[in-house]
Order: structure tokens, then sequence, then C-alpha cells
């Protein structure tokens, strides 16, 4: 996946979840942040950014912040990269893949990817992962509601003859294993321990990162207990 119009900045400080101020070509300017988590780890003053500029009539922002630097490494921050990705790793996981609909409506919610492949009707939700502990990448970095309520939902489509799947795509290098933030939402590591036990199948995969891309590289050891 490739960025274009990308600069590098300095962040400066995050007013709320939606926009950031960053110093760009040495100018102050207002950001949109296209992730509404916490990343308290990654908000730091003085930290390398990189902004990608955007065109449009009815923007408030002239850019959007897509990674920040942590520990020397870029980190992406869009929340809407990991969909994209998943849907580039595909062909990766499975074989003779006829259909692929992305937002797929299921009961009162959507998954983020629906296919048909090899004969089988599965169910994939997708995950974005920024929380790194040492060698470990974390989820969620705070509370999810909606990602418990998908998870117990990919159960519950099991039992009416889905498969299913959870992609949790790290956005960066450096980790060798995902488990989940049990200190931050323990409701949601156990309802992944739930799903594995009924059948759902969860992946993982880092990322390499650059100034002007992001691509899905090598799969991670997935511990739910770690």
């Amino acid at each position: 996946m490739k960025y274009y119009n990308t600069k590098e900045a300095v962040f400066t400080d995050r007013p709320n979840r939606f926009i950031a101020n960053c110093i760009v070509d040495g100018k102050s300017e207002v950001c949109h942040v296209i992730n509404t988590g916490r990343m308290k780890e990654l908000t730091v003053s003085g930290a390398r950014a990189i902004v990608c500029e955007r065109d449009g009539k009815n923007r408030k922002t002239k850019y959007d912040l897509i990674a920040l630097e942590k520990d020397g490494q870029l980190i992406n921050i869009d929340s809407q990269a990991p969909n994209r990705l998943a849907l580039e790793i595909l062909p990766r996981v499975f074989e003779d893949i006829t259909f692929v609909k992305p937002e797929y409506k299921y009961h009162n919610s959507r998954f983020d990817i629906y296919l048909e492949a090899a004969g089988k009707k599965i169910f994939a939700e997708v995950k974005g992962v920024t929380l790194k502990d040492g060698n470990t990448a974390r989820f969620p970095d705070a509370p999810t509601e909606r990602g418990l309520k998908h998870v117990k939902e990919l159960i519950d489509s099991i039992g009416e003859g889905y498969e299913a799947y959870i992609f949790l795509i790290i956005k960066m290098k450096g980790v060798d294993r995902f488990s989940p933030n049990r200190a931050t939402h323990p409701e949601f590591a156990e309802a992944l321990v739930e799903a594995e036990k009924a059948g759902v199948k969860i992946m993982a995969f880092d990322c390499v990162v650059t100034e002007d891309e992001i691509y899905c590289d090598e799969e991670v050891t997935v511990e739910l207990y770690g």
C-alpha cells in the first residue's frame, strides 16, 4: 500500500482524538489523525512523524498523520490501512478464491470481509495493532466493546456453517509474537480464547513500514495467554 505526497514532520501534541499538531516544513500544522485509539506510547511530543498531504475542498486539515516513530522505528497509525492490507494477503491464506466482499452485513453487524474459497463461506475481522510491549504486539490499547461484539459474532457464525478468521495486522516490524492486552480489556482477551476454542482461526502478520509505504511481511506467532 503506497502513500503519496508524504513529508517528515515533528509531532507536538494531540488536542483530541481526531487532530494532532505537527511541525511541517518549519510551520505548525493541524493534522487529521486517522485513528481514534489512545496511542499514548506513540503520541509523545518531539516524536518524528510522517504526514500525507491531501487535496479536498471540504477538508478542514491539509495533512493526515499516518506514522509516528518510537525507539527508532516507524509505526503506521492509519486505521484505514489494515482492511486494505488484509485484502492484499488473502491469496496467501486461501486457495481458489472465487468471491470477496468487504463490509459484509451479518445479522446486526458488519464483518470486515466475506469471501468464498474452495467451496467454503468465510468471514474475517481485521484489527490493526500499534501497541508494542517489548517483543510482543498487543491489542487493544483501550477497551473495545465493538471488537468484543465482533469476536462473539464470529463464534456464532461458525454455528451457522461459516468459517471464521481474525487477522491481526501489526503495523510495524520488531515483534515476534502477538498477545491480547489483558490488562486493558480482559473480556476481549477471554473472548479471543473462546473464539479459538470454537474454531475461529486467529492469524497475525507484521508489516514493513516506510515513509511512503506499508505492506504485510511475515506471519507472527499468536499466544493468547502471553
